[in-house]
C-alpha cells in the first residue's frame, strides 16, 4: 500500500502543513513596579493553543467498480468536516486493508482537505483449478479449499487454503509437499487461482532412537510400536510413514509394554521427530527411563454386591502374589470381574483397581472394590438404523427381550448374531444405556445397513479347466426380511451347472428354518495322460433337495433334508464302445460299471455346534457337525453316508488368526458296489500340493513296447494314463495362519497365509485289471494279444466270410480291432497320510477373486498326482 503525495512521505507533508504549536511564555523576572491603581491584575502566563489536524474539505473515493463509494468509506472513520492527522490516515488505510476488499488503497489530497481515497478492487474468483497432484485426488483437496468461485480473490484466504492443503499432505506423510499458489488474470477484473502441487516423497522413519534403555534392546523396543523404520523388507507397509499422532500413540504402547513386564514407574521423557535436512525422513528419539521391576502383593476383591463371595473372585483371577507386575493381567481382572457381574445382572457395576505401591519391597498389591450396584433389568431394545431390514429379522437375534434380567455375556453373543448375518456394517456395539430407573437399561442398537444384494460376473482362468465363466446373483436379505434367494450359472471345460435356491430362515415366525435348492450339473470326468488331460465318463445330475433346520440350544442345532436326483452317467460311444456295448478293454471295468441311469433318493440329518464369533469371517470359536444320509428310499442307488468335520478358530493377537479342521467320512453300499460317482475325492483345493483328484486310490495304464521281444512296459510317464477312483473313506486336516498386513495391503484385498495339510482318501472294491500282454510275456515271445475280436449286441463273435462281410459263422478268420498294449495296476488305497505345505494369497481382486498357493507335497502314496502351483481367478474362495 502506498500513500499518493508526489514526494516525500505522509509524516513529512503533514509536518510542512500543520500548525506549529506554540511553546507555554516564559515567566518574565520578578521587578518593582510602581503601584498605578488600587486595582492592578496580577502578572499570568500565556496559555497555549492545543494541536489540531486539518479539517478534512471534500472526501470522495476513486477507483471503485463493484463497491459503492459510500461503502468504501463506511469502512473508516473520515468524514468531512472533521479534522485528520497523520494517525487517522494511517488508521483509514488499516481499515481498509482489513476488509479484504481491496488489492490497492492509497490517500491523495492530504495538503489541502481534498481527501481521495484511491482503491483498486481485488479480483473476483472465476475457478480453482489443481495441478500436479497424484497421491491425493483432487476431489479430497477442494474440499478443504474454501475459496471458491465467485467469491472475493484475497491473498490470506490463499495462504489459509495453503496450510489446509499442507495439512493434508503431513497427515500422508508427505511432509516435503510444496504448493505453489498462481493467479491468472482474465477481463473484468477477474482471475484463476491454481494451485501448482509438488507433492514429494512420501516422508518416511529413517531411524527410531531409544535412550535410557537398559533392560530390554532397541530392536526389543522398536518391535512394540506401530511405527517402523523404512527398510526394503518393509516396502509395501504403511507404518513406516511418520505420522504425529503415531507418535503419541507408540508412547502410549511403549508404557503398556513395561507396564506388563513389571515396571510400574516407567515413563518416556521425551520424543523428538527431527525432519532431515533433504525433508525427505524422519529421525526420531524417545528418552526412557525405565525404573524398577515390581511383583505383585496381596491381591484381594472387595465387593459390595452381597450375591459374591469376595474370596472366590479373588482366586479366580489370573494374577498371584508373587508373579511380576502386569498391568495386563489387571486390566484382564477388571473386565472378568465386570463381565461377572454382568452376568449376573449388574449392568453398571463399577470395579475399581486401588493399588498400594511399595518401593522398599518393590512389591504392587492390589485390591478391587466392587461397588454396590442394583440388579439391572432391561427396560427396551431399541433398533435404529435399519432403512429396508424389518426390526423382527434384528430383534429375533437379540437373545435378550424387555423385562429381562440383564446378562453381559447375552448382549456380546446378540452382537456376534447381528453381525453375522451380513446385513450390516461390521463391528456393530449395543450400548447399555441408563432407563428411567437406576435398575433399569436401555439397549440401543444402531445400525448402519450395507448391500445385502450381489451381482456377480466374473471370467478366470483355472490350472486345470482353463476357461471359467460365473454368473451369479444372490439376495441374501430379501424383502428386508432375512430371507435368501439365489440364482448362479457357471461355464468350464470340464462342468457346467445352474442352480436356483431360497432359504426362509424363520417360516411362519418360529424358530423353523425352510429351504430348497433345484439344480442341474453337468461334469465331464478325465484321466490324465502325462501332462494332458482326456474326457472319461459324463456325468449329467438333475434333481432337488428340500431341507428344514430347527435350534436346539444357543449353539446346537439340527437339519433334515431329503433330496432327489436323476443321474445320467455315459461313455463316448465312438471311443469306448464296441457294437454298442461299453468295452471292459478300451473303457476299464471300473468305467463299463459307472454307466447307465439312476434315480437317488436320499434322506439325511446334521447336528451342528456353532460358537463362533462370525459366520462370514471368524477369528475365534468352534465349528462341529455330524451328518449322515441314507440312499435308498426309492430308486436305484442304495447307501448310507456319514461325515463330521471340526474347526478351531483362534486371534493370537496382532491379527494372526489360527484356524485348525478336522474331517472325515465313510460309505457303505447296502446290497450293491458304491458306484464311482457317489465315492469320495481328494485332491485340490482340499489338499493343496496336489492336483484335483490327486489323491487316492487309481488305475495306471502302462503301455508296452513292442518293439522287443518279449515286450517291456514304457518307462516314460509321459505315455501312462491314470483315472482316480476314489474311495469309500477319507481323512483329511489343515492348520492354516493367516498373516497380518499392513493397513495399506489390507486396503488392496490381500491376505496371505501359510499352511499345512493332511490326509488320504481309500477303501472300495478293487477292479478288474486287464494286461493285454500277459500270455505274450509268459512265453517269451513278440506281444500280439493287442487285438480282439468284434461282437454283435448279443455277445456272439464276429468272423468275416469269403465277401469280406461280418457273420457270427464260423469261417475260421475272426473279425478283429487294434486294441492296444498296455497293463492296468491299482495303487493309492491306502490310509497313510499325504502331508503338504505351503504359502498362499487369496486376493479380492478387480476382476474377480484370486488366489495363488505354493505347495510341497512331502509324503504321498505311488500313483499321487502332485501339482507345485495351483492358480484360479473367478471363483469363490
Amino acid at each position: 500500500m502506498m500513500f499518493d503525495l508526489g514526494a516525500g512521505s505522509l509524516a513529512l507533508a503533514m509536518a510542512g502543513t500543520m500548525t506549529t504549536p506554540v511553546a507555554p511564555a516564559q515567566s518574565a523576572p520578578q521587578t518593582a513596579v510602581p503601584t498605578v491603581a488600587p486595582t492592578a491584575v496580577p502578572n499570568q502566563m500565556t496559555p497555549a493553543p492545543a494541536p489540531v489536524g486539518r479539517i478534512i474539505k471534500t472526501l470522495r473515493v476513486e477507483g471503485s467498480q463493484r463497491i459503492e463509494p459510500e461503502t468504501v468509506l463506511s469502512y473508516t472513520k473520515l468524514r468531512v468536516g472533521k479534522p485528520y492527522t497523520a494517525e487517522t490516515l494511517d488508521q483509514a488505510l488499516k481499515d481498509l486493508q482489513a476488509s479484504d476488499l481491496f488489492a490497492d488503497y492509497s490517500i491523495a489530497g492530504v495538503a489541502d482537505g481534498n481527501i481521495v481515497l484511491r482503491v483498486r478492487e481485488n479480483p473476483i474468483v472465476n475457478r480453482i483449478l489443481i495441478e500436479g497432484n497424484k497421491a491425493l485426488k483432487s476431489d479430497k483437496i477442494t474440499k478443504e479449499i474454501k475459496l471458491a468461485p465467485r467469491q472475493i480473490f484475497t491473498r490470506t484466504a490463499v495462504r489459509q487454503d495453503i496450510a489446509r492443503i499442507l495439512e493434508l499432505y503431513r497427515r500422508q506423510g508427505r511432509f516435503a509437499a510444496v504448493i505453489d499458489p498462481k493467479m491468472v488474470n482474465l477481463d473484468q477484473n477477474r482471475v484463476d487461482v491454481v494451485f501448482v502441487v509438488s507433492e514429494g516423497p512420501k516422508s518416511k522413519v529413517r531411524q527410531i532412537n531409544i535412550l535410557g534403555n537398559a533392560v530390554f534392546s532397541e530392536a526389543q523396543i522398536r518391535a512394540q510400536m506401530a511405527t517402523k523404520q523404512a527398510r526394503f523388507s518393509r516396502l509395501l507397509s504403511s507404518a513406516t510413514s511418520y505420522d504425529q499422532d503415531r507418535l503419541s500413540y507408540d508412547q502410549q504402547k511403549l508404557r503398556q509394554f513395561y507396564l506388563t513386564q513389571g515396571y510400574a514407574d516407567f515413563r518416556v521423557t521425551s520424543a523428538v521427530a527431527e525432519l532431515t535436512p533433504d525433508k525427505r525422513d524422519f529421525i526420531i528419539t524417545y528418552v526412557v527411563e525405565e525404573g524398577k521391576r515390581y511383583k505383585f502383593g496381596d491381591v484381594s476383591v472387595d465387593s459390595q454386591i452381597r450375591d459374591f463371595d469376595s474370596k472366590k473372585l479373588a482366586a479366580t483371577l489370573p494374577l498371584k502374589k508373587g508373579d511380576w507386575y502386569n498391568a495386563k493381567l489387571v486390566e484382564d481382572s477388571v473386565d472378568n470381574l465386570s463381565q461377572t457381574a454382568g452376568l449376573f445382572g449388574y449392568a453398571f457395576s463399577e470395579v475399581n483397581p486401588e493399588f498400594q505401591k511399595d518401593a522398599d519391597t518393590l512389591t504392587m498389591g492390589i485390591n478391587f472394590n466392587i461397588a454396590e450396584a442394583k440388579r439391572t433389568y432391561v427396560e427396551r431394545v431399541e433398533i435404529n438404523g435399519n432403512t429396508q431390514t424389518k426390526d423382527k429379522v434384528v430383534r429375533r437375534e437379540i437373545r435378550l427381550a424387555e423385562g429381562d434380567a440383564f446378562n453381559s455375556f447375552q448382549v456380546k453373543r446378540s452382537e456376534d448374531r447381528i453381525n453375522s448375518l451380513g446385513y450390516f456394517q461390521d463391528k456393530m456395539t449395543i450400548k447399555q444405556l441408563p432407563g428411567s430407573a437406576p435398575d433399569r437399561v436401555i439397549l440401543e442398537t444402531n445400525l448402519e445397513e450395507k448391500s445385502s444384494g450381489e451381482l456377480q460376473l466374473s471370467a478366470g482362468y483355472s490350472s486345470l479347466e482353463s476357461f471359467i465363466a460365473s454368473a451369479s446373483i444372490t439376495q441374501r436379505n430379501f424383502r428386508g426380511m432375512g430371507q435368501e434367494l439365489r440364482a448362479n450359472a457357471s461355464l468350464s471345460s470340464y462342468s457346467k451347472s445352474v442352480s436356483l435356491g431360497f432359504t426362509e430362515p424363520y417360516m411362519f415366525d418360529t424358530n423353523v428354518a425352510l429351504g430348497g435348492d433345484i439344480f442341474r450339473r453337468d461334469y465331464s470326468s478325465y484321466s490324465t495322460t502325462g501332462d494332458s488331460n482326456d474326457t472319461t465318463y459324463e456325468q449329467v445330475s438333475t434333481g432337488f433337495q428340500i431341507r428344514a433346520a430347527v435350534p436346539l440350544t444357543e449353539y446346537w442345532s439340527a437339519t433334515a433334508r431329503y433330496g432327489l436326483s436323476y443321474d445320467q452317467v455315459t461313455l463316448d460311444e465312438d471311443t469306448y464302445y464296441t457294437n454298442g456295448v461299453c468295452d471292459p478293454g478300451i473303457a476299464g471295468t471300473y468305467l463299463c460299471d459307472a454307466v447307465g441311469n439312476r434315480w437317488t433318493s436320499s434322506i439325511g440329518y446334521s447336528l451342528v455346534f456353532d460358537n463362533t464369533n462370525s459366520r462370514l469371517r471368524p477369528t475365534k470359536g468352534s465349528k462341529f457337525s455330524v451328518s449322515q444320509d441314507f440312499a435308498g428310499l426309492g430308486g436305484d442307488t442304495k447307501y448310507i453316508r456319514s461325515t463330521a468335520n471340526y474347526t478351531k478358530y483362534m486371534n493370537l493377537g496382532s491379527s494372526f488368526i489360527l484356524s485348525a479342521h478336522a474331517e472325515g467320512g465313510y460309505i457303505k453300499g447296502l446290497g450293491q458296489d458304491v458306484r464311482l460317482t457317489d465315492r469320495f475325492y481328494l485332491g485340490d483345493p482340499q489338499m493343496r500340493g496336489f492336483d484335483i483328484r490327486g489323491v487316492g486310490p487309481r488305475v495306471t495304464r502302462t503301455y508296452y513296447d513292442t518293439s522287443t521281444v518279449p515286450a517291456t512296459l514304457s518307462s516314460t510317464n509321459s505315455s501312462n494314463t491314470q483315472t482316480a477312483l476314489g474311495g469309500t473313506a477319507y481323512y483329511q486336516a489343515r492348520l492354516e495362519l493367516e498373516l497380518p498386513l499392513g493397513a495399506g495391503v489390507r486396503e488392496l484385498g490381500l491376505r496371505p497365509s501359510i499352511y499345512m495339510d493332511v490326509g488320504a482318501v481309500f477303501g472300495g472294491k478293487t477292479p478288474t485289471l486287464t494286461d493285454t500282454c500277459a500270455t505274450a510275456n509268459a512265453t517269451s515271445v513278440a506281444c500280439v494279444a493287442g487285438t480282439r475280436q468284434y461282437t454283435n449286441t448279443a455277445g456272439d463273435l464276429l468272423y468275416l466270410d469269403s465277401a469280406g462281410a461280418s457273420t457270427t459263422t464260423n469261417t475260421g478268420t475272426p473279425y478283429t480291432y487294434s486294441l492296444g498294449t498296455y497293463k492296468e495296476t491299482y495303487s493309492g488305497n491306502t490310509a497313510s497320510p499325504r502331508l503338504s505345505v505351503g504359502v498362499g494369497v487369496n486376493w479380492t481382486s478387480p476382476f474377480g477373486p484370486l488366489r495363488i498357493d505354493l505347495a510341497k507335497a512331502l509324503l504321498k502314496a505311488p500313483g499321487d498326482d502332485s501339482k507345485l502351483i495351483t492358480l484360479n481367478v473367478g471363483g469363490q474362495f
